[in-house]
């Protein structure tokens, strides 16, 4: 069958952003799972930051502060938390999963539920702690039916889940394929057995709607070098009440009461600040990074996550059923996102094979697993769908 796409920039109501980037025209850029390009608004950021920089008797002891809040502020309007002082700026998804470790209860004889193949960074955490505190680490695998593989799934994670249950912590969406984990079913669960529920939102927030008053994790972490648009090695993480009189990884000056007067600053404090500001990590005021990652969320929030949703939506459409007509596997709309398609190829392909051509053809996507992520955003238009449709309709029938 003879695939033809709607090779206009124009999807539905919706256009394509791409003139905000500088991606190159002969690119296919369907990977910002990976990491998002920045726009000419955030290295327009990082630029006017570097100049600053050139001098720094510019920098005023308010911009420790300001440009922090403003941050904390941005990251809360966009998950709909009622007080900033609830974020916490990190610098990556592993400093946040080890500050909830070291603040978390745990006996000997609980256990802890994570999915199968879940990203690292919330991984490694657990995997100590299992050793070290006599924890089990109770994996749940996915299902190798892939008929119906994300409910399939989600029933097994709530299964898992019981009165010796400390914690709880998984992704809204697979960082492999995008299979989607229903957070406020999980999260019920969890808390009626007075577990902590935990939240990995980094191939979600941003481009998917997410509702902390809905979802009611204890805690929410993101990075903030994919779907929140900002550079690498800043992100920023909400902590629930629960976590309200934690002690932090780091023990920093700007995080103490009163941090704001700096001739006072020989006076020690050990009384922190409201909230989660106590767990943000020393030097949290980049002069860099922070104001890119402000353009970015600033970016997000001006677009909002359902309209990347339903761009993102129109624009794969086109892709799937001719991907499933060849053999692959994506799975169900009603367990997936928009912005993430994983496509798992028939069993006698080579992968590598197929990331070789790929790239001849200069359509860059993430290889993970068995699946290949495809990640496209607003930037993206019908011909970068097109051309990885024909790649893997090629390899397939060779």
């Amino acid at each position: 069958m003879a695939l033809v796409f709607d090779q206009s920039n124009t999807i539905g109501l919706l256009t394509s952003k791409k003139d905000l980037f500088s991606l190159p025209h002969d690119i296919h850029y369907l990977n910002c799972a990976y990491m998002a390009p920045l726009s000419k608004r955030v290295v327009a950021a990082g630029r006017s930051a570097l100049e600053r920089l050139e001098n720094p008797s510019r920098i005023q002891a308010t911009d420790f502060f300001e440009e922090s809040d403003a941050a904390r502020g941005l990251f809360a309007e966009l998950i709909n938390a009622p007080d900033p002082r609830n974020v916490a700026i990190i610098p990556s998804v592993s400093y946040a999963m080890a500050t909830v470790a070291k603040n978390t209860s745990f006996c000997r004889g609980q256990n802890l539920v994570v999915v199968e193949e879940q990203f690292p960074s919330n991984i490694y955490s657990w995997r100590r702690l299992s050793a070290d505190a006599g924890i089990e680490l109770r994996i749940v695998k996915a299902p190798l039916d892939t008929g119906s593989r994300g409910a399939q799934w989600n029933t097994s994670v709530l299964e898992a889940i019981d009165t010796e249950t400390a914690l709880v912590t998984l992704p809204q969406l697979h960082w492999t394929d995008g299979t989607r984990f229903d957070l406020e079913a999980i999260g019920q669960r969890a808390r009626d057995c007075g577990a902590a529920f935990i939240v990995d939102g980094t191939q979600s927030v941003g481009a998917l709607p997410f509702d902390s008053q809905n979802i009611r994790p204890d805690v929410l972490v993101c990075a903030g070098y994919k779907w929140l648009t900002g550079p690498y090695s800043v992100g920023l993480a909400f902590f629930g009440p629960a976590y309200n009189d934690g002690i932090p990884l780091e023990e920093n000056w700007i995080t103490r009461r009163g941090s704001e007067d700096f001739t006072n600053l020989v006076r020690y404090q050990d009384e922190y600040h409201v909230g989660a500001i106590r767990y943000d990590v020393g030097e949290r005021s980049n002069f860099m990074l922070l104001p890119m990652l402000t353009a970015g969320l600033e970016q997000v929030l001006n677009w909002g996550p359902a309209t990347i949703q339903d761009y993102t939506g129109k624009l794969t459409a086109e892709a799937i059923a001719p991907l499933r007509e060849v053999g692959c596997w994506v799975e169900e709309d009603g367990w997936r996102a928009s912005h993430i398609l994983g496509v798992r190829m028939p069993s006698h392909i080579n992968i590598e094979h197929l990331s070789n051509a790929l790239l001849e053809r200069h359509v860059s996507v993430s290889i993970r697993g068995s699946a290949i992520r495809v990640a496209p955003h607003l930037y993206n238009e019908s011909g970068d769908l097109a051309a990885l449709v024909a790649v893997v309709q090629d390899i397939i029938r060779q």
